[in-house]
């Protein structure tokens, strides 16, 4: 049994949803350190109507993503350890450009969604975070443009069908 079954049934949780959609590694290895990328995610090249189902999970899965799910609301200290996870694979993204002599735009980068069942307006406010409401909603908030990272306050998100996947990772009365 894993020592962690939140984490692992996450994992296996939206590895399922999204392999559908495109590639997903569990479990990856970050080469910097030993430390792992919960989900890392690439969208198939072809198109697919699985994204309307999967709602707001969907939309954040249009893109390349890594994915860090927590069962209990991430400290500071976790999100800085995931943003560190994304610099490093950003290096590896350069590295592997230059090596093939392509250049990479910055918008083809992958971006960091990090799922926490509750944000204190002190963790938001402390990242600087904004909300883009008329594109993302209510519950995604953004870092700078340039850190390529969202934090997902699963508790705000609106009680609606399109974020059904995500609040099954919330807690308590949202989770139900």
């Amino acid at each position: 049994m894993p020592r962690f079954p939140y984490d692992q049934f996450a994992k296996d949780y939206l590895k399922e949803l999204l392999q559908l959609l495109g590639e997903v590694e569990t479990s990856r290895k970050v080469p910097a350190q030993i430390r792992e990328i919960d989900v890392y995610f690439v969208p198939s090249l072809q198109s697919t109507s699985d994204t309307i189902e999967l709602g707001l999970l969907g939309k954040f899965a249009a893109k390349p993503a890594l994915i860090e799910p927590f069962r209990n609301a991430a400290t500071i200290a976790e999100i800085r350890s995931c943003m560190n996870k994304l610099f490093d694979i950003f290096a590896e993204v350069k590295r592997q450009s230059k090596g093939d002599k392509n250049r990479i735009a910055e918008s083809d980068l992958p971006r960091l969604w990090i799922f926490s069942p509750t944000a204190s307006e002190s963790i938001l406010d402390g990242f600087r975070t904004n909300l883009y409401e008329e594109n993302w909603g209510i519950g995604v908030h953004f870092l700078g443009d340039y850190l390529r990272t969202g934090i997902v306050a699963i508790h705000q998100l609106p009680c609606i069908e399109e974020t059904l996947w995500l609040r099954i990772l919330g807690k308590g009365r949202v989770q139900q």
